[in-house]
């Protein structure tokens, strides 16, 4: 029998560099950019490198990967880098341009992070079970919203005082079921600039949806997805808790920028962009109020340093 003498695929090579020579020659670039939304640091410890076992994978996804170590495929970050950069740019653009982008994630791994980072910058989320239809029927989905509403109100106006405790018990469920799935999107008056998502084989349906009107996608790519359903992808570990969360708060910081950018403070520039036009939320509001004490704080210092330097008097 003839043995197999090629070279393994695995190398020397650590995991952290790639290919050395392309770094070099993008570290400026990382440095520049990239590492200001996130380091290879944060991604190692994040465990985003991690992908599924080797009998488990998307051929489409050869493209990202590095290497296989132990039966497990290692995705190669500095494509991710890469690729975070992109869809942070496309994400802060459509923001600033009066966008909205829907957090979506209801596997147990994501449905924290999910919740806590769309929160934080004010974007609608879904993080328990995706209703199907609720992009390609979202009229119907609004008016379970507004009914939802409508129940919130009559609990909390005593519109429930002079029913019975089955009707009571009845109304209570429904209104608790209703916040349960559409809680997250109660302000989402219509569809979506964009979706975030966390793992593309779960969310199959919304990606779907959201394909089917046009809506990009931008997504974590794990070892076992199809590259060619995301419009914006990133490729790493969906899996884990860390990875989805630290990949989450990228996007939302995108979207933070986003909303600084659509009101001019970002830059100081003065030209308003498109959208600018629109109301703010409370929210954005506090969230410009704080940057902009954030940039006035060392113009502050510099004039308290330069004031005793005018009131010297010139030497004779």
């Amino acid at each position: 029998m003839r043995r197999n003498t090629r070279t393994p695929r695995i190398a020397s090579r650590p995991l952290t560099s790639g290919n050395e020579g392309r770094r070099g020659v993008n570290n400026c670039n990382y440095e520049r950019g990239i590492m200001a939304v996130v380091t290879m640091k944060q991604l190692l410890d994040s465990g985003a490198h991690f992908g599924h076992q080797t009998r488990r994978w998307n051929p489409k996804m050869k493209r990202f990967i590095f290497t296989d170590r132990n039966g497990i495929y290692i995705i190669d970050l500095q494509q991710t880098l890469t690729y975070i950069d992109k869809a942070y740019e496309f994400v802060k653009e459509t923001v600033a341009h009066g966008g909205t982008v829907l957090f979506v994630g209801t596997k147990k791994q994501a449905q924290e992070s999910i919740a806590e980072e769309a929160t934080r910058v004010g974007m609608p989320y879904v993080n328990q079970r995706w209703l199907g239809g609720m992009l390609t029927n979202f009229q119907t989905v609004h008016k379970r919203l507004q009914r939802m509403k409508e129940l919130e109100t009559m609990e909390q106006t005593g519109g429930f005082e002079g029913r019975t405790k089955k009707e009571i018990l009845m109304l209570t469920r429904e209104k608790n079921k209703l916040e349960r799935t559409l809680g997250g999107i109660r302000d989402m008056a219509k569809v979506p600039s964009a979706i975030w998502v966390v793992d593309t084989n779960k969310e199959h349906i919304a990606v779907g949806e959201a394909r089917k009107l046009g809506i990009p996608v931008i997504a974590i790519l794990d070892t076992n997805c199809d590259p060619d359903l995301v419009d914006y992808p990133i490729p790493g570990n969906d899996d884990a808790i860390r990875s989805a969360a630290l990949l989450t708060k990228v996007v939302a910081s995108a979207v933070a920028e986003g909303v600084q950018a659509r009101a001019g403070v970002a830059t100081g520039d003065a030209k308003p962009e498109a959208g600018a036009g629109e109301p703010l939320a409370e929210w954005e509001q506090e969230l410009l109020e704080s940057a902009t004490v954030a940039a006035e704080a060392p113009a502050a210092e510099a004039t308290t340093t330069e004031a005793p330097a005018t009131e010297t008097p010139a030497a004779e």
